[in-house]
């Protein structure tokens, strides 16, 4: 029996909670304090658990009983066992409400193909439950959860090494971690790792925080089943995933602790009320949770540290204080490459997207030089169900992108070397300024789309011709500057 297979006898098991009118993501909570006892059984970590509350306890229980003993044992074990047990089951309750349908579900998770299980992955079929409830419409996680196709996209560029700090200040249940331990495991044996290097992966590799404990537990549940150390019960400034509010004083621990590689997709909108962070470390004050989000990790880079982030457009253009963000970030950072990316791959279907990647510099001025963009979004089809994002809509990007994760100045000439191409672009720093900093750049005409993209006025179009004159040559001038200096870095 393979992983797929599992996952779908898991997921069909939802249908036995209907009657009992329980969410698709209520059940994945559920399916998460059952699988984390017959789990833990299966994986000789049963001492996590307090005696008397383990799975064999469950199992034991007459199918009357059962439902019972589980409500109490979830109180039980939000207070006792090892601190990743207690967090797992924090504030836990049922939303079962019939001890026949408690066991039908005990009954079949038992009656699971548990080595196969284990042969494939466990981490791997947790996985595979947790894409399922995204993809499910009605649960109303879409929204929530990142494209396993971008994601993947985002590691492979970014390049993590065993020697990285891996962050995500808004984790989710984790894929942008898990993904990173994916990309590691391919390219190294961690059998073969010395027993420090298995420590630092294990305990000091990734990084991160959610501020929604349901969603929290998952994450915690997804990283001990790929073997990563949640550190439970210590600050956030260790590794794991940690419960707490990226935007208020836990994110300023979090920020200290330092990244080499920031991976995230912040969520959408303002803080509610309206208000500012409680933070007091962020220089620019917004309401604005993304804006909030760039300054976090902007700060948290450690000098040669690099990130990739999704932002709405709106991020690109806001004024005032947006504009001012943009302006520190493309100080504070080289900038290098902006990835536009296609409507609709997220289940709120207007919220246009992007990627930006950026490398802190060792100082706080003048580190963008040149913004490199590559337009996924003109004239491509309307992702979802019916046209699914694949690897290969990323095929060109990579390529495009290159081989360094920092865009550095080598990069950049190797960019410039292949040439521009109808998606990509290079615009030169002062270009951007002159338009205000505003990184919202479009140029090519897009037929699927309204507004000014589309447009035909003879007026637009002669500004749109000067602007591209003046990007040429802002970046001709770019380029001798960046010639210049490889020149000073042969000769030393």
């Amino acid at each position: 029996m393979t992983t797929q297979d599992i996952v779908g006898k898991l997921w069909n098991l939802c249908n036995v909670l209907k009657d009992d009118g329980v969410t698709y993501h209520e059940y994945v909570t559920e399916l998460t304090y059952l699988l984390f006892l017959k789990m833990a059984e299966e994986t000789g970590q049963h001492r996590k658990l307090p005696k008397g509350y383990r799975w064999a306890d469950l199992t034991a229980r007459s199918s009357a009983e059962r439902l019972e003993f589980y409500k109490k044992a979830l109180i039980h074990l939000g207070n006792h066992g090892s601190a990743l047990a207690k967090e797992i089951f924090a504030n836990a309750s049922s939303s079962i409400k019939k001890p026949a349908t408690l066991s039908t579900l005990v009954t079949e998770i038992d009656r699971l193909d548990w080595y196969s299980a284990r042969q494939e992955g466990l981490g791997d079929l947790y996985e595979g439950l947790l894409e399922k409830n995204a993809n499910e419409k009605k649960s109303g996680a879409g929204q929530y959860f990142t494209p396993r196709v971008l994601i993947d996209c985002m590691v492979r560029v970014m390049k993590p090494s065993l020697d990285d700090r891996i962050q995500d200040p808004a984790a989710g249940t984790g894929g942008f971690l898990i993904a990173a331990h994916h990309e590691l495991k391919a390219q190294h044996d961690f059998n073969a790792l010395t027993p420090p290097q298995q420590r630092k992966l294990r305990s000091a590799t990734f990084f991160g925080m959610e501020h929604v404990q349901d969603t929290h537990r998952l994450a915690l549940m997804n990283l001990m089943l790929h073997g990563i150390d949640s550190n439970s019960g210590s600050g956030p400034g260790k590794g794991g995933i940690h419960y707490g509010d990226t935007l208020g004083p836990d994110g300023e621990t979090l920020s200290k602790a330092g990244a080499t590689l920031i991976l995230t997709n912040p969520p959408f909108g303002s803080k509610k009320g309206g208000g500012l962070p409680s933070r007091t470390d962020l220089p620019f004050p917004t309401s604005n949770k993304q804006l909030c989000f760039v300054q976090h990790i902007v700060g948290a880079l450690t000098p040669g540290g690099r990130a990739a982030v999704i932002l709405p457009d709106n991020v690109l253009f806001e004024g005032n204080v947006g504009a001012e963000i943009r302006r520190d970030l493309m100080d504070k950072c080289n900038l290098h490459t902006i990835l536009r990316l296609p409507t609709g791959i997220f289940y709120a279907q207007g919220v246009k997207t992007n990627v930006l990647f950026f490398t802190r510099g060792t100082t706080d001025k003048g580190n963008t030089r040149q913004t490199w963009l590559y337009d996924l979004r003109a004239d491509l089809p309307q992702f979802g169900k019916r046209t699914a994002l694949t690897r290969e809509h990323f095929a060109d990007f990579e390529t495009a992108f290159g081989d360094d994760p920092r865009g550095g100045t080598k990069a950049l000439s190797k960019r410039r070397d292949r040439g521009e191409q109808s998606r990509w672009r290079a615009f030169s720093r002062e270009w951007i300024a002159k338009r205000g900093d505003n990184l919202d750049i479009a140029w090519l005409k897009d037929e699927s789309a309204d507004g000014t993209e589309n447009s035909s006025d003879p007026a637009a179009l002669a500004r749109e011709t000067i602007e591209q004159l003046e990007a040429a040559l802002d970046e001709l001038r770019s380029i001798l500057e960046i010639l210049g200096e490889e020149v000073e870095e042969s000769q030393e």
